[in-house]
């Protein structure tokens, strides 16, 4: 199958849709599939890339690390004829998920949509936030996958999300899978060695973007009470965000700045080598789709600490391979680092061993076989054949219907949000 993988991130920013769509992408190539990633432009982008087209974008948005593609870009429905895919896999409901939209009508190709992330946690990356603007982003999110053919979940409890938002497109649960044997083989003594960190010590990590949404106060209050009741604890800690210096100003004031080892952002080996130096993992974010990070950290054998929320659930189970809090308190939060602390060695193994196996579960190419399966349905349930003339004016027809169907979700989205709006009114009134 010629399949296109379109989103508003990519490879080489840091985060978990970047490196999901790189995931699959390189797992449907090894399946012998042809792909093209479409993906805004980066600063920081190699210089030459097979297979990827990039969109002119504006770089570092309302100061954070992201940045916004153009929606209509030029020559792209051109290059997209050229490649004629089978199937065009959306990662977005907005900007480039437009585009993915308007070139799945117009090719007459089945579109499925990646529902990654909770819009309505991200909202404050834009001017003028608000909780009108939270409810648009959810309508619209819910519109957008009800114009496509088939909608993908992280997790069940975002498909269970979507159920009650009202999405009636199909919904499969297909999580990102990892890459098992990849982090199984780091070698975290190195690691240590390299950073400071004595062999005996234990190292307490967490890797991720660093940024508020992510709940890194929180986790950082925590670790840093964890680390104040002993000598022989660190915080190992993986990534980069806008939330970066902060944290590490909480380790200074705290006076524990030694105990803190920032790697920054770590890819490949090093980054399984950073897995494989800690003893636990530490997590405490509420907005995730799925638990990439989680099955990544389990893969290395190390147990997590985590609040429980959608994406997370899935994967830690409490006292099993973990402790899965169901109340956000930074005293049960770190009574729950000091659980793993203490466990004699058989205890521990016992936690690691059950990681490993949850990590197994959730396989890169056992993910990457079930897209493939759902991508193969579709293509059959599409495979309607046109002549030129009857191609020519249908592309017409679906171009146009497409732009309809924009302005009605986004139209739809806006009304929604302004009653919401005008409700908060009515109730701050009487």
């Amino acid at each position: 199958m010629n399949i296109v993988l379109i989103g508003n991130t990519y490879l080489p920013h840091v985060g978990g849709v970047a490196r999901s769509v790189a995931a699959f992408r390189e797992e449907y190539q090894r399946a012998g599939h042809e792909v093209l990633v479409v993906a805004p432009a980066f600063a920081d982008q190699p210089a030459e890339e097979a297979g990827v087209v990039r969109i002119p974008a504006l770089q570092n948005f309302n100061a954070s690390d992201f940045s916004v593609a153009l929606p209509l870009p030029s020559g792209l429905m051109a290059t997209l004829e050229d490649f004629a895919p089978d199937v065009i896999h959306s990662q977005h409901p907005f900007l480039l998920g437009m585009t993915a939209l308007r070139a799945a009508r117009m090719l007459q190709r089945p579109l499925v949509f990646t529902h990654h992330t909770l819009y309505e946690e991200y909202t404050h990356y834009v001017p003028m936030d608000s909780p009108a603007l939270k409810r648009f982003v959810v309508e619209l999110a819910t519109c957008y996958a009800n114009l496509t053919d088939l909608v993908v979940a992280p997790s069940e409890s975002i498909r269970h999300l979507l159920l009650e938002r009202g999405v009636e497109t199909p919904v499969e649960v297909i999580p990102t899978g990892v890459y098992v044997e990849r982090f199984a083989r780091g070698n975290g003594a190195a690691l240590r060695r390299e950073q400071g960190i004595p062999q005996e010590a234990f190292v307490v990590g967490h890797m991720g973007r660093l940024a508020w949404e992510k709940n890194v106060g929180f986790l950082t209050d925590a670790v840093i009470a964890f680390l104040r009741e002993g000598q022989d604890r660190y915080f190992l800690l993986v990534g980069g965000g806008d939330a970066e210096a902060a944290i590490v100003q909480r380790f200074e004031e705290a006076g524990l700045s030694e105990r803190l080892k920032h790697c920054g952002v770590l890819e490949g080996e090093a980054l399984a080598d950073a897995m494989n130096a800690m003893n636990l993992f530490a997590f405490a974010s509420k907005s995730e789709t799925q638990g990439m990070v989680l099955t990544e950290a389990m893969a290395s054998g190390l147990p997590v600490v985590a609040l429980d929320a959608s994406g997370v659930r899935e994967v830690v189970r409490d006292g099993v391979n973990g402790r899965l809090l169901r109340c956000e308190s930074q005293k049960d939060f770190g009574d729950a680092l000091h659980w793993v602390y203490t466990l004699d060695r058989k205890g521990y193994a016992a936690l690691v061993s059950a990681a490993r196996e949850t990590a197994e579960a959730f396989s890169m190419r056992r993910s990457a076989d079930r897209a493939l399966q759902c991508y193969e349905s579709l293509r059959q349930r599409d495979a309607a054949e046109f002549s030129d003339h009857e191609r020519f004016w249908d592309q017409i027809r679906h171009r146009i219907s497409a732009e309809v169907d924009i302005l009605r979700s986004l139209a739809t989205a806006g009304d929604e949000a302004l009653e919401d709006l005008n409700r908060q009114k009515d109730d701050s009134t009487n």
